[in-house]
């Protein structure tokens, strides 16, 4: 059977919000088409709205749940007319991550699904994480599914986007984590030079490494824990920015510096065999070359569709798993007692 689906991700570094309209044949996964693709840049409004989300009271974080629902629900509408799309069977959103506690019980993503469904009147399925924290999970991460699923020709697949983080099969089960806040920091800093990322790396390389720093990020208690586990902007907050800000450094030794550790940490556990690479780091020359420093696996940088709509493609499969009742979750990876199928169905229009 063939299906088609809208997936939609809009990630911790806010570089906007990805749009891909796949092909899916339910007898074979990995025949799947990447039909159209769009990443929808933020303004400064909209990009400032996410990043304070987290400060928000309790009245104006459910008001731009709301608002943040309707601007992608009018994104999707658009996509559809500029594309000349005339079939979508579902809609699947990750929503924009405000907070994750798991091990206090929460996570939230904010992005009404009822609001992308009720703008389309296209079945729309998201909250894909709630439930796993429920059942005492980690509710991430949720992409090595897809993973294993579309692209287990792969050892390895190393994810960096706002945050790195890796899957692969061990003892016959997918196995997967975060390994550390990446754009997400290197960003925050860049964003003082008046940029939006650090292109290619270059103004990293410029730096200078700060072994202090990177010593002490390297000994932050998160990297010496080895169970499922996920990170969330409040580590980042909480943790490494007072950190790096206590050292006094200037902005590039920073980014230097922060992008060693990274390199490190993702060399830490890849190994041999083939290691696909994908999300926005991939395009940091810097930070590739250190991981192929640090790690013995063959590093392998896929077309930018692949780089760019990885996880915007996985959520679409998420959406189409739990339409089909079929598990998108796997407790090897986030640590809930058991394998479901996770996600919440917005369907007003539905056929009767």
């Amino acid at each position: 059977m063939i299906k088609y689906v809208i997936g939609l991700m809009s990630g911790t570094s806010l570089d906007g919000l990805d749009i891909v309209y796949v092909q899916f044949d339910t007898a074979d996964l990995k025949k799947f088409e990447i039909i159209k693709a769009q990443t929808i840049n933020y303004n400064n409004d909209w990009r400032k709205k996410l990043k304070t989300a987290y400060d928000l009271s309790a009245n104006d974080l459910a008001l731009l749940d709301v608002d943040f629902g309707q601007f992608m629900g009018e994104q999707i509408k658009e996509f559809i007319r500029r594309n000349g799309i005339e079939r979508v069977d579902l809609i699947a959103s990750h929503g924009q991550t405000v907070f994750h506690r798991p091990e206090a019980g929460y996570t939230t993503q904010i992005g009404s699904g009822a609001h992308i469904n009720a703008l389309t009147k296209i079945k729309t399925i998201c909250d894909f994480r709630t439930q796993d924290v429920a059942l005492g999970g980690q509710g991430a991460p949720l992409v090595p599914i897809g993973d294993q699923l579309l692209f287990g020709d792969y050892d390895y697949c190393l994810n960096i986007g706002g945050f790195a983080n890796i899957s692969f099969e061990k003892n016959s089960q997918r196995i997967a984590f975060d390994i550390s806040p990446a754009n997400i920091v290197l960003n925050h800093y860049v964003a003082n030079m008046g940029y939006a990322y650090d292109d290619g790396g270059e103004i990293a390389r410029s730096g200078k490494l700060n072994q202090g720093l990177l010593e002490d990020l390297n000994h932050l208690d998160f990297y010496q824990d080895e169970k499922p586990k996920s990170l969330g902007w409040e580590f980042v907050t909480e943790q490494i920015l007072p950190l790096i800000d206590s050292f006094r450094l200037p902005v590039v030794d920073i980014l230097r510096t922060y992008t060693e550790h990274t390199a490190m940490q993702i060399g830490r556990h890849a190994r041999k065999g083939k290691m696909l690479v994908t999300g926005g780091g991939a395009y940091h020359l810097l930070l590739i070359e250190r991981i192929r420093h640090y790690s013995s696996a063959d590093v392998i940088v896929p077309e930018p569709e692949i780089i760019d709509y990885k996880e915007a493609l996985i959520f679409a499969l998420l959406g189409l798993l739990k339409e089909q009742n079929q598990v998108n979750v796997l407790s090897s990876v986030t640590g809930s007692p058991f394998d479901h199928s996770s996600g919440i169905i917005y369907d007003i229009f539905q056929t009767k």
